[in-house]
């Protein structure tokens, strides 16, 4: 896998509303080989799109995956969708990691967090 599990454990922060999210939900295959590699290259590389707030990311133990990445505007998001490494990893997905999968797009009116002192 990447280094999910490597990173701090927080949510991302909450952002001055309006703002967007694409949530990604997955279930992969038994066949990963390549996967880690591309999904760290993936998240190296949405971090260059002027507008990209952060990333969480979580799985169940039965294998549910959830990406939630933020975007300041539809714009960054469009950016993202149409980046030709990233296509190019949604077709091998599509291919050969995903069983299934949803994308949930979402403009976000609302936001607030909190951390304990």
């Amino acid at each position: 896998m990447s280094a999910h599990s490597e990173a701090a454990v927080a949510p991302v922060a909450a952002h001055e509303p309006p703002y967007y999210v694409a949530v990604f939900t997955t279930v992969r295959t038994q066949d990963q080989g390549g996967y880690g590699e591309t999904n760290a290259r993936m998240e190296e590389l949405v971090k260059d799109v002027p507008g990209f707030l952060g990333m969480d990311h979580a799985q169940t133990p039965g294998g549910l995956c959830i990406t939630v990445g933020y975007f300041r505007d539809a714009d960054a998001l469009t950016q993202w969708r149409s980046n030709a490494e990233h296509r190019a990893a949604q077709e091998r997905g599509r291919a050969e990691w995903y069983q299934n999968y949803t994308l949930h797009v979402a403009k976000v009116e609302r936001s607030h967090g909190f951390t304990r002192a």
